[in-house]
């Protein structure tokens, strides 16, 4: 498909609001645009970056709507090709009326992501800044938002590019002892060779260790509420959400199906997944629902166990709890406020004491959960932090090669053969910025993207 061709989109949320946007990309946006707007000049002949007042007007010549069109021109525009973007009033209706007029004028649909996608293939961006575009617009929380702004704003690219300009160093440095093994050069040790491979490996690892919080700001954590029937699953769902959104009877197995709720605590996105107790039943809907909550605990990452205030684990619960193998876990001992009669579990992992009625406990709540996960508050807009699983993925195999490498010079493997690991490393890392990834990870990628981006 040609890069060149003029594609259009509504870029502005769908929906009713005051203002929406269409956009226009490609070398015969203006050409196109000028068969339906009618201003004080032609498109074509307005000086970049200038705003237009106009009107839309359809085949016939009727007006469809009064509009400002602003002008960019390659390569002074987000995807670096010229660019026209009509400011229209914000209904569905007539914004889709303009689109249908723009396409019926000789433009294209974009695809999902194509406008960002373009921007990479100009040089307008690389491809973890592309990616932080929709991070952006989905960031739940300040920090998430923290994140993504500040791979947007280069900070994962620049620490991409120091550790290949490491590695092209290396590279050089040993083809220069293949090609010119006789010559008078500067060249490495071995020990200098390992002692630098190891300080890349080092960094790698930081890379790594930033990937739970990354990922966890990015994309939540999913924390499952688990227990017997009737322990006060559901009034604690309620109590965090600060609203009744479940339904809380004294009838065990009131909850017969999964309830999802997203909320942040103490700046962290959480799924909220409330679930039917576990036992076992009789009652087929009951049953489904139990299978339900099974299945969330498969996909948990953060289990809170509730027992009662005063109440010991029984065989039942501990049936429950090699159910959650080895999740991480907090026990929440619920109904705080109706007894004094202290519940053991010193032997068996963290502790928590609420009160989901009186709202007793669930800052310390809040307070363990973050702890769990978030070891130190990374600064996301000085540091570029890994936050995806392709970025991950990219990580360990460059990772693998570097420790391939170091093994390599332990074997007294020639320089040949080492280098190559070298090289794959390289190569590796330069897929999380765009530098040699393939085409048809790009098409994936830009797929995820919504229509407009």
């Amino acid at each position: 498909m040609a890069t060149n061709d003029t594609i259009a989109a509504i870029v502005s949320a769908l929906g009713e609001a005051a203002v929406g946007i269409i956009r226009l990309s490609g070398d015969d946006c203006y050409e196109i645009a000028d068969k339906c707007f009618r201003g004080k000049i032609p498109l074509k002949e307005a000086p970049t970056h200038s705003i237009n007042y106009g009107k839309i007007v359809d085949e016939n010549g009727k007006i469809v709507d009064e509009v400002l069109a602003m002008v960019m021109r390659a390569p002074r525009s987000f995807t670096g090709e010229n660019v026209v973007e009509i400011q229209c009033h914000g209904g569905m209706l007539v914004m889709e009326k303009l689109l249908q007029i723009v396409l019926a004028s000789g433009a294209r649909l974009a695809e999902r992501g194509e406008f960002s996608k373009r921007a990479f293939l100009n040089g307008k961006m690389d491809l973890t800044q592309a990616e932080s575009i929709m991070d952006i617009i989905n960031a739940t929380n300040s920090r998430g938002l923290e994140m993504a702004l500040g791979q947007r704003f280069g900070g994962l690219r620049r620490e991409i590019e120091l550790l290949r300009a490491d590695l092209v160093e290396l590279v050089a440095f040993m083809q220069a002892d293949i090609d010119y093994p006789e010559d008078d050069i500067e060249r490495l040790t071995a020990e200098a060779f390992c002692g630098r491979i190891k300080n890349l490996l080092n960094e790698l690892d930081k890379l790594k260790e930033g990937y739970t919080e990354g990922r966890i700001y990015r994309e939540g954590l999913q924390v499952v509420l688990a227990g017997k029937p009737n322990v006060g699953k559901s009034s604690l769902l309620n109590a965090l959400l600060k609203e009744e959104r479940a339904i809380v009877t004294p009838i065990a197995g009131t909850t017969r199906d999964t309830i999802s709720e997203y909320l942040v605590l103490k700046g962290l996105p959480l799924k909220i997944v409330d679930t039917a107790g576990i036992r076992e039943t009789s009652d087929e809907i009951e049953q489904m629902g139990v299978e339900r909550s099974l299945k969330s605990l498969e996909s948990a990452d953060l289990v809170l166990y509730l027992l009662e205030k005063g109440s010991q684990l029984d065989q039942e619960d501990k049936e429950n709890l090699a159910l959650i193998g080895d999740k991480p876990l907090i026990f929440v001992v619920n109904k705080a406020d109706l007894t004094k009669e202290e519940t053991d579990l010193s032997l068996y992992g963290e502790v928590v004491s609420i009160s989901a009625l009186t709202g007793q406990g669930l800052d310390e709540l809040a307070g363990k959960i973050k702890e769990k996960f978030i070891k130190s508050e990374t600064d996301f807009s000085a540091q570029g932090a890994i936050n995806n699983v392709r970025h991950l993925n990219s990580v360990e195999k460059a990772r693998g090669f570097l420790q391939n490498c170091l093994d390599g010079f332990a074997l007294e493997l020639p320089y040949d053969l080492l280098v190559i690991d070298l090289q794959n490393a390289w190569e590796e890392l330069g897929t999380i910025s765009g530098e040699t990834v393939q085409e048809d990870l790009l098409d994936i990628i830009f797929s995820k993207f919504c229509l407009g981006k």
